[in-house]
């Protein structure tokens, strides 16, 4: 067998380790979270970044107060009352 002189052997090398770099980096990258911050940290939202609409929990200051939810006189609490009364003639004490 030939003998390959070294600087062939040492650019080959070079050359077989940059290819693994580029094909295992990005893997390596994508499970580690890119290296940045703590490892619980990406399972925090970032600041300033909320979850889409339908997606969020609401705060206590975009709850409805009880007080309307006791009101007779609201119209979503009468169309309730009246469901109430017509399911509990459907389920005959469920």
């Amino acid at each position: 067998m030939k003998e390959m002189p070294k600087r062939k052997i040492a650019t080959r090398l070079i050359a077989t380790m940059a290819l693994l770099f580029l094909i295992g980096g990005p893997a390596a990258l994508a499970q580690t979270g890119g290296g940045a911050g703590s490892p619980g940290a990406a399972n925090q939202p970032a600041p300033g970044r909320e979850a889409p609409i339908g997606h969020r929990q609401p705060r206590a200051d975009q709850l409805p107060s009880e007080k309307n939810l006791s009101d007779p006189n609201n119209p979503a609490n009468k169309e309730d009352q009246a469901l109430d009364r017509k399911i509990k003639s459907i389920c005959r004490g469920c």
